[in-house]
């Protein structure tokens, strides 16, 4: 699939590529970004320039993973955002803010973007977020964009090399008021 460009009311989600690499690797030096995501850390140069070169473009060309770097109208580089398909019609979101643009709403807007993309161009019905217990700011997003939360899975993530506790939500597109690919039916309350 060819990478594709969405704009919200105040951000444009694009592909990224190797001109991105020095804000990228700048925005990711951050330590909590380096704390509570899976990238690596200490995260190098050589990171960032794989990650805009080959991770990101590979993704979009196979259609495993839609990368989206999240920026401002002047071109800054407020976050990171990924749609990774983890079964058919279920993607899973995950996403990290720039510091210095973190309370703004910028990542939820994002979210809720590429969430209504890929429930009206991708064929998804689920749009999944995990993040690990303890995440309070991704939670908040989450929870923002109207994910609903679900639980607790234990173990459920590998976070450098440690097995960790995660908190797992839903968004679907009714959530959204949009219809769904395939027919829901919702277990007994």
């Amino acid at each position: 699939m060819e990478p594709v460009t969405l704009t919200t009311r105040r951000l444009l989600l694009r592909a990224v590529g190797p001109h991105d690499t020095d804000p990228v690797y700048a925005a990711v030096q951050d330590a909590d970004i380096q704390r509570w995501t899976t990238i690596p850390s200490p995260y190098l140069r050589e990171h960032a320039e794989a990650f805009v070169a080959q991770i990101s473009p590979d993704g979009w060309t196979h259609g495993s993973m839609f990368t989206f770097g999240v920026f401002l109208p002047a071109g800054d580089l407020a976050g990171m955002l990924s749609l990774t398909m983890r079964s058919p019609g279920v993607a899973e979101v995950g996403f990290w803010t720039a510091k210095e643009h973190r309370g703004n709403g910028y990542i939820t807007e994002a979210v809720l973007a590429a969430s209504r993309w890929a429930f009206t161009q991708g064929s998804v019905d689920r749009v999944e977020w995990r993040a690990e217990v303890g995440n309070a700011g991704s939670r908040a997003v989450a929870e923002r964009a109207g994910f609903t939360v679900e639980g607790t899975l234990r173990s459920a993530i590998n976070n450098k090399g440690v097995r960790r506790d995660c908190w797992v939500a839903s968004l679907l597109p009714s959530d959204l008021g949009l219809p769904s690919t395939a027919p829901y039916l919702p277990g007994p309350s």
